[in-house]
């Protein structure tokens, strides 16, 4: 029985999920005028930057898409290109998202249909992402990456998470949970 390489990647992906139902919420509200909390937007960059990115992404990048790379799929015009081009537009997304915020945070209503519309894009481009990772990719590395280099993507795993604060995971859950509850409180 192989070990599993992809299973705390899908587990990620729920957290990422669930930022992504919460940007879905606030978007429309924000580009209608009732739902003003910037704030919001802050901690979602963040949270996007900091777990989605440089926590998640960097574990695909560096390590399960090289492992893919090494055992034969092409760097270019293959599947980890395409995950990588999208990982790209989706921090480009992310970085007119938090301009827009900071400057409608500031007094300027003018950007809260560009912040609306980035986020809403953002979260539509990188849900079909997950899925396709979920999907499509990441079955695939569960087939094609041998048993003997799983020991070593685990271990570099384990290696990229011990390079964040002890907490951090739990941080990004509970930030998460604060805002479904904002918005459980609003709905109400």
């Amino acid at each position: 029985m192989k070990r599993d390489i992809t299973r705390a990647l899908v587990d990620e992906h729920r957290l990422i999920l669930r930022m992504l139902a919460l940007l879905e919420r606030n978007a429309p509200l924000t580009a209608a005028g009732r739902y003003t909390n910037y704030q919001f937007y802050r901690d979602a960059v963040d949270f996007i930057r900091s777990y989605a990115d440089r926590f998640h992404h960097a574990k695909e990048e560096d390590i399960l898409f090289e492992a893919l790379i090494t055992n034969g799929m092409p760097r270019e015009n293959s599947p980890v290109a395409a995950m990588l081009m999208e990982h790209d537009r989706g921090r480009a997304y992310v970085k007119a998202m938090e301009e827009a915020a900071l400057a409608a945070e500031r007094g300027d209503a003018t950007r809260t249909d560009a912040l609306a519309e980035n986020a809403l894009a953002y979260l539509t481009m990188l849900r079909e992402h997950i899925d396709k990772e979920d999907t499509i990719l990441y079955p695939l590395a569960e087939r094609v990456i041998p048993e003997e280099l799983r020991d070593g993507i685990i271990t570099s795993y384990r290696a990229a998470e011990g390079r964040t604060p002890a907490d951090f995971a739990e941080r990004y859950r509970q930030l998460v949970e604060r805002y479904e509850a904002e918005e459980v409180a609003r709905a109400a």
